[in-house]
């Protein structure tokens, strides 16, 4: 489904002559063709729509991280280019939850999993990843279950 989308948004962004949104589909696109190689390789399927989702929660990261160190070497330029391809790159993700409402979800989890301590946070984790993929930072997700779980 996911590639459909981005197939679709391909075009249209060509059609409408959108540079911008063109090359970050562009991005994405190789992004996801090189999990389809790499799946390939190991004799996979090619890379399924949560998978797709793990890429492009890491591509936001990247340009997180990218432009904030461009801000703090005064590139406003850089920092503005990577901002706006994270927010291409989100329009093809999921809503993503806000900190309640991660918090609840966690806890919810730990309850139905029977998690008590940190030797658990595995467990959490996987969880986590399995029925939430796109819509939350798993890095903030785990420091919540680490709290969690030791409180």
């Amino acid at each position: 489904m996911l590639r459909d989308q981005l197939a679709t948004q391909l075009k249209e962004a060509m059609k409408a002559k959108n540079a911008e949104r063109l090359s970050t589909v562009r991005l994405i696109q190789a992004a996801v063709k090189d999990r389809d190689i790499a799946n390939r390789g190991t004799g996979k399927e090619q890379a399924s729509d949560d998978e797709i989702l793990q890429i492009l929660a890491k591509m936001v990261k990247q340009r997180d991280e990218s432009a904030k160190i461009y801000e703090e070497n005064s590139r406003p330029e850089l920092a503005a280019k990577e901002r706006a391809e994270i927010i291409v790159i989100q329009d093809f993700m999921p809503k993503q939850l806000s900190d309640g409402e991660v918090r609840a979800n966690v806890s919810a989890i730990i309850a139905e999993t029977g998690a008590v301590g940190a030797k658990d946070m595995g467990k959490v984790m996987a969880a986590l990843k399995e029925r939430y993929a796109g819509q939350m930072d798993f890095a903030k997700a785990s420091a919540t279950v680490k709290e969690l779980l030791n409180g």
